[in-house]
């Protein structure tokens, strides 16, 4: 794998180690709890940008379909921690299998989202590691809240 890609993955499993300590310790009601009348819990959260990942990187990139459905992503509940962290986990040979074909100038190559929009492979790559880091930091910031309210 080129460099370029090694550390896109890189940076991706570190984003994935800092939902996994986020999770730690979470029940289902945990998982489940929002801060307020609509947002998104926890466990929405990661199992949607779980499914975003596969979309943008195994789908649009690599020509695998994702079975993806987006709008069910946003219904889950009574999810158990051990199940989020398994599509993590399934996440992995995926993206590590699209990166591992990609040569620098793929970078440029053109790609077909599901809404007909051309993106480019370097577009998509970098919407998924945002994607990813955006709700991490809203997985994070609930899990604080979520905390405080346990203790009042």
């Amino acid at each position: 794998m080129e460099s370029f890609y090694e550390n896109y993955l890189s940076n991706l499993q570190e984003l994935h180690g800092e939902i996994e300590e986020a999770l730690k310790g979470l029940t289902p009601a945990a998982l489940d709890w929002t801060p307020g009348p609509g947002m998104n819990s926890i466990g929405v959260m990661v199992y949607h940008l779980t499914g975003a990942e596969r979309y943008w990187i195994g789908e649009v990139i690599g020509g695998a379909s994702a079975h993806r459905d987006r709008e069910a992503e946003f219904r889950m509940k009574g999810m158990e921690v051990d199940a989020l962290l398994k599509r993590l986990a399934e996440n992995h040979p995926v993206i590590t299998g699209v990166l591992s074909g990609l040569k620098l100038p793929d970078l440029e190559a053109k790609r077909m989202a599901r809404n007909q929009n051309e993106v480019t492979v370097g577009w998509a790559l970098g919407h998924a590691l945002k994607h990813t880091a955006i709700h991490l930091g809203q997985v994070q910031l609930t899990r604080e809240l979520w905390d405080k309210s346990q203790k009042s």
